[in-house]
């Protein structure tokens, strides 16, 4: 099981700041396809960190038991 924690925008459009998923050993990229699909996130620019760590290229990443992403919405400058 993983956990997929919500901020910002994206937590107002799941309504829901997280969730446990009981997946593992998948492809990030595609745990993120199926999250943008459910939720209708396509209007969105994502950030994705997994572990506490921000990911550039979620295609080079497999989640796995236990891992913690979440789903960020873009950064502002300040």
């Amino acid at each position: 099981m993983i956990k997929v924690k919500y901020f910002g925008m994206i937590a107002e459009a799941t309504a829901r700041s997280e969730e446990r998923i009981n997946t593992a050993n998948i492809k990030l990229s595609t745990l993120i396809k199926t999250l943008v699909e459910k939720y209708n996130l396509k209007p969105y620019t994502l950030n994705v960190a997994v572990n506490q760590h921000l990911i550039n290229k979620i295609e080079d990443v497999t989640v796995k038991e236990n891992d913690e992403i979440a789903i960020l919405p873009p950064f502002a400058g300040g």
